[in-house]
């Protein structure tokens, strides 16, 4: 047998009162045991002592489904008889993580299940480790999608996620040598239990081609678009359940085929590969999540990835709509259409195609149905993420979509004109075509306009829109854009990924803290109790002890778990400031080097994240990181006071393990560049204290938690612009930081490179002549506020303000942010 075998153990139930009683229980194990043991037969097809641990996963995955789908289809029947609005969430991204124990955690059914496996002799914490991550995100964006879409379900707000079903998803990421290398990330190499293929679900997605204009006397011209190429869109199912369970609703994820899977006249003549090139070209569209847009080639498959998710879900809506409604007119009161960034902005002018082309509604009712029914949140001010694209490719690949936009352009430049009379630079500014440097579509432009509501992702971020890159939009239409903090969904980041801490949690503000997460105030009253602190110490002890054993077992690096675990896990770029935070350590290791008797702070760095595969400097730093870590970890004279861990290919179960365990949470972008950040709120939800710039939603973290309980440096945004203004090199700040200068020199002299002395040459040149991201001018404060760290670690403060940070997270519920979109932007009640 390839299973662990052990006895079955006592366990204490949760004393939630949703559990049912003993002899009820003992019913329901019954029932799991009995479910499991026939999916063991009838899905994997095996006797049950040939069964592997990747077989028990799948039959509880299954008999966890099957008890799902009823609620699933109650919630559904409930929404269409009482005729809801509904809400149809369009994302890139999910990053949904494991569903296994989420849904088991939100079904209230954990201890039935862990008991019930356990008595089968499997080991429960190992049938739940197999379930492979879903591949469907890169980071916050898709993190945020996924809480957005469990808070939706728990407040029963009926609502559809759409997506791509990625085959591969992000890379999986492998550290060789300290550098990063991608390798295809394989979650449905042995299935999906949790999907739905729905094959009654398809449609045909178009490009290319040409447009046609018919005229008929005494009717408007009619554009056809006979386009060039067809491929179909097949939807899969998967269920994302709410809290108690009481409501289910749909991530339904778009998966792409050809129409014909191979030619057979080319293969019968010999070409075989040939004979599948267009199968091949068809499915590259959800084989990766962001294609490499270095070529030509991988910004077209983008340019089709967005139009394919986008085209098949506004069908699939409008379908829906017709069935239960029966009149399109209607469409603004029974479904709001978010768009989660700037990928799927191609909505706007696909709904107008498929009213106008399809439909035959007149331009005018079918902006104003358009416009009525999008809403757009905007997460960046980067301008690389504030997608344009080529005129050219455009209306290549969507030339009846490029002529929408132009036709929208017309009307949008006549009432700028209005607005602000002949103005060319105005018109300039706000034109959904991009002039300077080649001729390209403002996607975002494209979604605000078409949008009655726009977002940003916390108050910083949002006032940051209204200034700065959709400042003479919102002049146009002002009161358009509106602020939704983000939030987590504490049913994930809380109860499931520290259980200890919610146990503790239950046991001071009561178990209805689990329903009403107002009730962690009730912990300030015990920040100051001895014997609490004690207790809350001794779950982010054991917290600690667990991510040690998982560094040890995956790096060989052992760690001890009393220092400070100092975090920061985030994808990997210049505006996080992994770099800043690197330099920090080296500087520290020169200091204890330097002063090797000094009452130094043991402190563990720790890093996870990935590198976008085409971004160069950001997979050097990745390299600069683990060759410190190389060096300061095996150097005897600093006696492991400092140790750098670098962890690979970060996802949502390793953030579950790293997470609970932190004590200092790095939150340290460059001012007015991070639109919110969630990690932020889900390390401080754990008891780590943050220290971070004033960006994103590090300023209401602050305003919520005090300033004596978090760590706040550097300049603001606005200091970032003036000394921006005066140009980007730091030789200022360099001479006169002699630490900073001698970091920068074992840089050049290739202290950490000694294989290589040139390796980092580009990150020595950019502290010094190009300091865009504020690294080299933002350093001093921060080692300062490092050491300021240090001397609270040592206080019996630290712990208070580790309690107090969990007392006033509250309003980081992403329940919270869902029901401001759902009053503000959504009109659902």
């Amino acid at each position: 047998m390839v299973f662990k075998l052990f006895p079955k153990q006592d366990r204490n139930l949760d004393d939630d009162p949703s559990m049912p009683a003993k002899s009820e229980d003992d019913g329901i194990v019954a029932e799991i045991k009995s479910a499991i043991l026939s999916k063991i037969i009838l899905v994997a097809g095996k006797d049950v002592k040939h069964a592997n641990i990747y077989d028990w996963y799948i039959a509880a995955a299954l008999t966890l489904r099957d008890r799902i789908v009823y609620q699933w289809l109650q919630s559904d029947r409930s929404a269409q008889s009482n005729g809801d609005k509904r809400v149809y969430y369009l994302s890139l991204e999910f990053l949904i993580g494991r569903l296994l124990t989420d849904a088991l955690t939100n079904m209230s059914l954990v201890e039935p299940f862990r008991t019930a496996i356990e008595d089968l002799g499997i080991d429960f914490d190992e049938l739940r480790d197999v379930e492979p991550d879903a591949a469907l995100g890169n980071g916050g964006l898709g993190r945020l999608a996924a809480c957005f879409m469990e808070s939706m379900a728990t407040l029963a707000i009926p609502a559809q996620g759409y997506g791509i079903r990625y085959e591969h998803g992000l890379f999986r990421q492998i550290v060789s040598n300290g550098w990063q290398e991608e390798f295809p990330e394989q979650w449905l190499l042995s299935g999906n239990p949790w999907e739905f293929e729905r094959s009654d679900v398809i449609f045909d997605i178009q490009y290319g081609g040409r447009l046609d204009r018919i005229e008929q006397p005494g009717k408007p011209t009619h554009t056809l678009w006979i386009p060039d190429e067809t491929i179909q869109a097949v939807a899969y199912d998967t269920p994302i359940v709410g809290w108690r369970g009481r409501h289910v609703n749909a991530l339904r994820l778009w998966s792409a085929r050809a129409v014909d899977p191979m030619r057979l006249d080319t293969f019968n003549s010999g070409d075989h590969l040939g004979a599948m090139s267009e199968m091949a070209r068809a499915e590259a569209i959800s084989k990766f999540l962001y294609p490499s847009d270095e070529t030509p080639a991988g910004r077209e498959l983008r340019l089709r990835q967005e139009y394919f998710f986008v085209s098949a879900s506004l069908q699939d809506i409008l379908d829906r709509h017709l069935h239960t409604d029966g009149d399109l007119r209607s469409l603004p009161s029974h479904a709001a259409i978010q768009l989660n960034d700037t990928h799927p902005s191609l909505a706007v002018p696909e709904l107008m195609r498929l009213l106008v082309d399809k439909y035959q509604i007149d331009w005018d009712e079918a902006w104003d149905i358009t416009t009525r029914t999008i809403s757009y949140t905007n997460h960046t001010l980067l301008p690389e993420a504030l997608e344009t694209w080529p005129v050219e490719l455009f209306g290549r690949m969507l030339p009846r979509h490029l002529d929408i936009i132009y036709r929208i352009n017309v009307d949008h430049l006549a009432a700028a004109e209005r607005h602000s009379g002949a103005d060319s630079r105005f018109s300039a500014s706000v034109s959904l075509i991009d002039e300077t440097g080649g001729r390209r579509v403002r996607m975002g432009h494209l979604a605000f306009i078409g949008s009655h509501r726009i977002n940003g992702v916390s108050a910083m971020h949002s006032e940051l829109m209204r200034e700065t890159v959709f400042a003479d939009l919102n002049s146009m239409y002002p009161g358009r854009i509106t602020n939704k903090t983000n939030g987590i969904t504490f049913r994930r980041w809380l109860h499931q990924c520290n259980p200890k801490l919610a146990s503790l949690l239950q046991d001071a503000c009561g178990a209805a803290v689990l329903d009403e997460p107002e009730r962690l105030r009730m912990l300030e009253r015990l920040s100051d109790d001895r014997a609490f602190q004690q207790r809350f110490q001794a779950v982010k002890r054991d917290n600690k002890a667990a991510l040690a054993q998982v560094i040890a077992s995956r790096l060989g690096i052992i760690v001890d778990p009393s220092a400070l675990f100092d975090v920061q896990i985030k994808r990997i770029h210049e505006y996080k400031r992994q770099l800043l935070n690197a330099i920090e350590a080296v500087a520290l290791y020169q200091a204890i080097l330097a002063n090797p008797d000094g009452n130094w702070t043991p402190r563990i760095k720790i890093f996870a994240g990935k590198a976008a595969a085409s971004y160069r400097q950001a997979k050097l730093i990745i390299k600069f990181i683990n060759d410190i870590g190389e060096m300061i970890n095996n150097d005897p004279a600093i006696r492991g006071l400092l140790k750098i861990v670098f962890l690979p290919n970060y996802n949502v179960s390793a953030a579950e393990i790293i997470v609970p365990a932190s004590d200092l949470s790095e939150q340290i972008s460059t001012a007015g560049m991070e639109a919110s950040g969630t990690g932020n709120m889900k390390f401080a939800l754990n008891g780590a204290i943050t220290v971070g710039t004033l960006d994103g939603a590090n300023i209401e973290i602050l305003e919520h938690v005090g300033e004596d309980n978090i760590f706040i440096f550097g300049m603001n945004a606005d200091e970032v612009v003036r000394r921006r203004a005066t140009g980007l090199e730091a030789t200022d700040v360099i001479g006169s930081s002699p630490m900073l200068a001698g970091v920068i020199e074992a840089i050049e002299r290739g202290v950490f490179s000694p294989d290589d002395v040139s390796r980092f040459a580009p990150i020595a040149h950019a502290l010094r002549f190009l300091d865009h991201y504020m690294v080299s001018a933002d350093f001093e404060d921060y080692y300062r506020t490092q050491r300021a760290v240090d001397t609270k670690w040592h206080s019996p403060e630290w712990t208070r303000s580790s309690i107090l940070n969990v007392a006033r997270m509250a309003w980081f519920s992403s329940d919270r942010t869902i029901r401001e979109y759902a009053e503000d932007i959504w009109n659902i009640p």
